[in-house]
């Protein structure tokens, strides 16, 4: 009984150390160079008005649930995700979007690069409250 206590904090403990080592990973991102990487999304997306492009706005995006931006069209499967954008779950949409949300709109390969990544969500943590 003992021992599987302990496997069990054991396993807490890891998986509180995984999860902040991906926060501190987007928190240590680059907003200059996210910026630069970002231009991308800018032709789809706005940044800072709230206005709907070919995509959502993403002002306001972290703390955001995924699919509730007013004035977007979303897919079904954006809208019934249960996501919400933080600095993690949004390292990983970027990453594959059609991976992480199957059935998503978003007709974007992703960035297969972690500090791209990382800087792209730093960058939208500053530039889209």
């Amino acid at each position: 009984m003992k021992i599987a206590r302990l496997q069990i904090a054991a396993l807490g403990a890891l998986g509180l150390v995984l999860g902040l080592a991906g926060t501190a990973m987007a928190a240590d991102g680059d907003p200059v160079h996210g910026r630069t990487v970002a231009a991308r999304c800018l032709a789809c997306h706005d940044l800072n008005t709230g206005a709907t492009r070919l995509g959502p706005s993403l002002k306001g995006v972290i703390g955001r649930k995924a699919g509730s931006m007013p004035g977007y069209a979303y897919s079904e499967a954006m809208k019934n995700s249960g996501v919400t954008w933080t600095p993690d779950t949004l390292d990983a949409y970027l990453k594959s979007p059609t991976t992480y949300v199957k059935g998503t709109k978003m007709a974007f390969a992703g960035l297969p690069d972690a500090k791209d990544r990382a800087d792209v969500v730093a960058y939208l943590g500053q530039a889209t409250k």
